[in-house]
């Protein structure tokens, strides 16, 4: 009877023994918990923050995701009838008669080149007055700059082009007059830099903010470095600022290639006329024609979601560039 207490007992030690090594191996286990458990532990432990940012992931999802259904469109004959899940499937039809289109070699060229125009200089223009309003050593007169240059940023696009227009009237303009008879709201070779230079202009202080906000975060000490070995005002700024710049900079050149193609809608069409037409005719502008006020929504469905691949593409070359010229990307 003892010796069967005793193996009893002895049997009952080792599986405890067993089931302890058991938990502190799957606790230490290298492949980690598996992904469900580690969803559910994250969301435990912060669960006050999933529910704060839940309104904002609810309207994604309603307003950005689910319309995302309609896409199918360009690959059906739209019937009002049916619905958006009814049609006539037709395939690449739609994307064939857009390629095919005469206007398509003109609204392309004129897309691109508002774009480059708008990026390049769009992303030169904030580094430059970033390192300039870097270099005011006066803190209120370098607040007083700031806030100068960023207020043009809240004037709507609808009063925006209304200034443009009333600069550029012939013979009454503040730029008019000085431009004699020449209307350049009516020339189509100088539409695209009219669009450029007054984003510029509107968005720059703006968007400068980023940059100064990396200048900030500039080490003081690498400045006393540079001024010790002798450096001046422009050696600072090439040695020193812009290199602090530069991630900062790819990142944002990523994202904004994201739209190369996508010229904004409203200005564009608020400065669009009979004159300059050829010039200022867009995807975006072309897209609301043909869908909005030719009842044509497949046809302006497969030109828009050929725009957004476009763009895609884009985005996933210049984040593979980035990553391998700079090792800097967003994913």
């Amino acid at each position: 009877m003892s010796d069967t207490f005793a193996s009893g007992t002895s049997m009952s030690q080792v599986e405890q023994e067993a089931v302890v090594v058991s938990a502190v191996a799957r606790d230490h286990d290298p492949r980690g918990p598996g992904p469900a458990r580690r969803l559910a532990r994250h969301v435990g432990r912060y669960w006050q923050l999933w529910v704060m940012v839940a309104p904002a992931m609810a309207c994604i999802v309603v307003f950005s995701y689910i319309p995302m259904y309609g896409i199918q469109l360009a690959f059906r004959e739209f019937d009002p009838t049916k619905g958006l899940t009814g049609g006539e499937w037709v395939g690449f039809k739609y994307f064939e008669q857009f390629f095919a289109n005469p206007l398509f070699g003109q609204i392309m060229t004129n897309t691109v080149w508002i774009s480059f125009w708008t990026l390049v200089m769009g992303f030169i223009a904030p580094i430059m007055l970033a390192l300039l309003i870097n270099q005011i050593a006066s803190p209120r007169l370098k607040g007083l700059t700031q806030t100068i240059t960023y207020m043009p940023h809240f004037i709507s696009i609808v009063v925006m082009v209304s200034i443009i227009q009333i600069f550029l009237t012939p013979g009454s303009g503040a730029l008019g007059r000085m431009l004699g008879e020449d209307n350049l709201m009516g020339d189509p070779g100088a539409f695209v830099h009219i669009y450029w230079i007054s984003d510029i202009w509107q968005h720059t202080g703006w968007n400068c903010i980023i940059y100064l906000a990396a200048l900030s975060a500039i080490d003081v000490s690498l400045y006393e470095a540079a001024k010790i070995d002798g450096a001046g005002r422009l050696e600072l700024i090439r040695h020193v600022d812009i290199p602090a710049l530069l991630p900062t900079a790819g990142i944002l050149l990523i994202l904004n290639m994201g739209s190369v193609l996508g010229v904004g809608f409203e200005k564009v069409f608020l400065m669009q006329n009979n004159l300059n037409i050829t010039a200022a005719e867009v995807i975006s502008t072309y897209t609301y024609r043909i869908g909005i006020l030719g009842n044509h929504f497949s046809y302006a469905t497969a030109i828009g979601l050929f725009n957004a691949l476009v763009n895609f593409a884009f985005l996933i070359l210049a984040n593979q560039i980035a990553k391998k010229a700079s090792n800097t990307s967003i994913f």
